[in-house]
């Protein structure tokens, strides 16, 4: 089960936070990344990084060690962990998606992250345009040459491209 929780969050202590996402994911049985929802273009980027990353565990052709960072790896569209970070969280505030997969329904997930204030920041809109470009190296080029409103459609296509960058 993938679930998806989406909002703001001011984070004082990265470190901190990150551990805290560590301890319930062991709590729950569950595999926990965070992610700076400026740098994912929309509920449908998100869900099929992570259906890729399941994938390429139980094909065996994984590059990293656990399956949160999989997942970030092609969030990013990298086999590079250096590039992927980009999509991490930071200190201060942030738009933030979590996603957890696990093998049951979990239920109240959205309640285990009181201090993340529930807003839509997930779906893809003009104000990420820029981020979304630098991160997945698209140029105006191949913007102009699709058209301007095929951007996530690009970003899911760089997402793609890491089984072929294998």
């Amino acid at each position: 089960m993938i679930h998806i929780l989406e909002g703001k969050v001011s984070i004082d202590d990265v470190e901190e936070f990150l551990h805290k996402l560590k301890k319930i994911s062991i709590e729950n049985n569950l595999t926990i990344q965070a992610l700076d929802a400026d740098k994912i273009a929309g509920e449908e980027h998100i869900r099929f990084a992570v259906e890729k990353a399941i994938n390429s565990f139980k094909t065996g052709t994984a590059i990293a060690n656990d399956l949160s960072k999989e997942i970030m790896l092609y969030a990013a569209g990298t086999r590079q962990i250096s590039r992927a970070v980009k999509l991490g969280i930071h200190k201060g505030e942030n738009n933030i998606v979590l996603v957890a997969v696990g093998e049951t329904e979990l239920s109240g997930f959205d309640e285990i992250f009181d201090e993340i204030i529930h807003e839509y920041v997930l779906a893809y809109n003009v104000s990420k345009k820029e981020a979304l470009m630098k991160v997945f190296g698209i140029t105006n080029e191949e913007l102009e040459a699709v058209g301007k409103d095929k951007l996530p459609e690009l970003v899911l296509e760089r997402v793609a491209l890491v089984d072929v960058i294998k």
